[in-house]
């Protein structure tokens, strides 16, 4: 199986995903990689929790999807085997909209009749990217207030397995009206 490439090549906010030609019909990427993300919402979601934290960004940056199910997988596992399926709410808030693309470009003997150079060099989808500004935040977490510590816990544990950094913001909820 081929390798990913590097976060490095597509660490950059750019410009979202367009194509515009003067023929009509190449004026859209064909077809666009399934997401890893399995779900957006764990946990108890009708259940009132008292506090709320927040996995806030501190940088402008996009994200790969299978960068999110991990921080995802990894939260949701600490979360779930300390305060039971019941006793937290979690919730991915951005969505990878942003489409990766590459040019695979061949080196070597036989490269010429592979190769296309920069003359077709749009590329073929191979993920997707949510794009994110200095402050969003990535995902939330609501608890009661026994389990506040647990949930920083396991937001930090997101934040390992994203790139660059985060900080974990703690809110109390306001009471609901009745």
């Amino acid at each position: 199986m081929a390798r990913i490439r590097k976060f490095s090549a597509y660490r950059k906010v750019e410009r979202p995903y367009t194509r515009v030609s003067k023929f009509r019909n190449k004026s859209f990427i064909r077809s666009s990689p399934n997401l890893k993300i399995v779900r957006f919402e764990m946990g108890d979601p009708r259940k009132e929790f008292t506090y709320t934290l927040e996995l806030v960004s501190k940088t402008n940056l996009q994200i790969r999807h299978d960068a999110i199910e991990s921080a995802r997988q990894g939260a949701n596992r600490v979360l779930e085997k300390e305060l039971g399926k019941n006793g937290y709410f979690m919730k991915i808030m951005v969505y990878p909209f942003h489409i990766l693309r590459e040019n695979p470009l061949a080196s070597g003997a036989g490269a010429d009749r592979m190769s296309t150079g920069m003359k077709m060099s749009f590329g073929k989808a191979i993920g997707a990217a949510a794009q994110l500004k200095k402050g969003q935040k990535v995902c939330i977490a609501r608890v009661n207030k026994s389990g506040i510590d647990v949930a920083k816990k396991a937001l930090d544990r997101a934040s390992k397995k994203l790139p660059n950094s985060y900080s974990v913001v703690v809110r109390q909820n306001k009471p609901a009206a009745k």
